[in-house]
């Protein structure tokens, strides 16, 4: 009873202020109304500033936002990249080995020692697929280099950028013959033992010869980038651009060509005679 008693002087008591406060309220309107004006102004003068802070947080949101967006559209695109560059990698390849005159081993580049005078590639095709010691690697851009070594599934690559490559070549379209060789610089090859007499300009395509016994004839190897005269000799050096980039290569052919063996016998009789 005495909780109940609580209870009721709690309600009486709370009714009596909403009715002081509602006494309150009318009789003091015009004060209530002037508090109103006072606030909407001030509301009013913060409402600016407060707007601005709120865009600049929203901008924050939304710079953030599209920071991520961009990140993953600049990935997606470089992938797309890749995957273009890929196949028209893979495209000339299959061109290459539809209009190749000799059989195409396809091979993979699966290591390679690029940093010094001695260097090499592994590729992933060996005496078990056919490849034997002696024959040019390609791909689509021109000649890599000569197979030196053989094993099951692997074979190692004499890169033309090795200080031990040669290959007999010529200017396309031209009869000037000589031997190209790596300068020692990256890309940068050098075509020597070309008589002066013969004009040669910048931009003319050197190619494997026709009359070597080593390679087949027209494998592109670079384009010529500089003609100097020879000091003292009736021969000029010429520099040219390798075709293909070892730095980036990832797939090619190796060329089921061997070297006709009279042609090899004849010069084995002629250095026993000399």
């Amino acid at each position: 009873m005495r909780r109940l008693a609580d209870a009721k002087d709690y309600i009486i008591t709370a009714l009596l202020l909403l009715f002081a406060i509602s006494l309150m309220v009318s009789r003091h309107d015009g004060g209530l109304q002037n508090a109103r004006k006072i606030s909407v102004t001030v509301l009013s003068y913060l409402d600016q500033p407060l707007s601005n802070v709120r865009i600049y947080r929203q901008a924050i949101a939304t710079n953030t936002y599209l920071q991520r967006q961009n990140v993953i559209l600049q990935d997606e695109l470089s992938r797309l990249r890749s995957a273009e560059q890929q196949n028209i990698i893979l495209r000339d390849l299959l061109n290459l080995r539809e209009e190749s005159e000799h059989p195409l081993i396809p091979v993979r580049v699966v290591a390679k020692d690029l940093r010094n005078i001695n260097n090499s590639l592994t590729v992933n095709a060996g005496a078990s697929d056919g490849v034997k010691v002696g024959m040019p690697v390609i791909n689509s851009d021109g000649l890599i280099g000569q197979v030196i070594v053989t094993a099951g599934g692997f074979s190692q690559v004499l890169p033309y950028s090795n200080s031990l490559f040669r290959v007999s070549a010529q200017i396309q379209g031209t009869r000037a013959y000589g031997i190209v060789s790596w300068s020692g610089l990256h890309d940068e090859l050098q075509l020597l033992y070309v008589p002066q007499t013969i004009p040669v300009e910048v931009g003319q395509v050197v190619e494997t010869s026709i009359f070597s016994n080593q390679f087949p004839g027209g494998i592109p190897i670079g384009e010529i980038t500089d003609v100097q005269p020879g000091e003292g000799i009736e021969t000029q050096t010429i520099f040219l651009k390798a075709y293909a980039d070892l730095f980036t290569l990832s797939e090619g052919f190796v060329v089921a060509f061997e070297p006709d063996t009279t042609i090899m016998e004849l010069q084995a009789e002629q250095s026993e005679l000399f």
